[in-house]
């Protein structure tokens, strides 16, 4: 099992390889192989970039994420401002049904509510806004409620798991009960649990999973 200071010094180095990030504006803490970022930066994207960084970093089982964005005078905006920009975005952004959607800013926070068929969309929608100045978090709870339900569900999300190049030869295993699908096996990264989960969510007719995932060292770190 690696040290919480081994874990430590690779997220730090992480974060220093990310080019747009300075890492000393970032602090990490690590304990039982949870990582804590807190700190401030002047951008959204900076934020994101931070966060999953430390979730590539081999032994992080989980990051909680407290990091502060600040813009500067010249590139603050208005909840106004924002709320028309976000609007704007996700009407030019054909993945998302913007008419299902609500949009909701205050103090620079963007609340997303809603209902979408697809978790794609779901995520295409913090995407965009992520990216808009001003914005310091997107919040974002819209919900997924497939219009009908899929056969073989469960075949085609362990599929989809062996055509993946970082999860095939996982062993990952799924059940699905209704529109709820469970993932289990072990991985060796947090990104790897992530993308198990989000690759489960691209199947038709999945309105939940539950990530039963564990997180494990390689055999030679054990």
């Amino acid at each position: 099992m690696r040290s919480d200071l081994e874990i430590r010094n690779d997220v730090l180095a992480e974060l220093k390889w990310e080019p747009n990030l300075d890492e000393t504006q970032i602090g990490v803490i690590v304990e039982d192989g949870v990582v804590t970022l807190s700190g401030q930066v002047d951008d959204y994207q900076k934020k994101v970039a931070a966060n999953k960084a430390a979730k590539r970093v081999f032994g992080v089982k989980a990051v909680a994420e407290d990091i502060e964005v600040k813009y500067g005078d010249d590139y603050k905006k208005t909840d106004k401002e924002i709320a028309k920009a976000a609007v704007k975005a996700l009407e030019w952004n054909t993945t998302v049904p913007q008419d299902s959607i609500t949009i909701f800013v205050e103090d620079g926070y963007i609340y997303l509510s809603g209902i979408v068929q697809w978790e794609y969309q779901k995520d295409a929608a913090s995407w965009e806004l992520q990216n808009l100045l001003g914005v310091k978090e997107v919040v974002n709870n819209i919900n997924i409620i497939p219009e009908k339900k899929s056969l073989n569900i469960e075949e085609q999300i362990s599929n989809a798991l062996e055509r993946s190049v970082f999860l095939r030869d996982k062993g990952i295993r799924v059940q699905v009960d209704g529109s709820t699908v469970q993932l289990k096996g072990r991985v060796h990264s947090l990104w790897e649990k992530e993308k198990a989960e989000k690759t489960a969510y691209l199947a038709p007719g999945v309105k939940k999973v539950q990530n039963d995932i564990i997180i494990q060292a390689y055999p030679e770190f054990a």
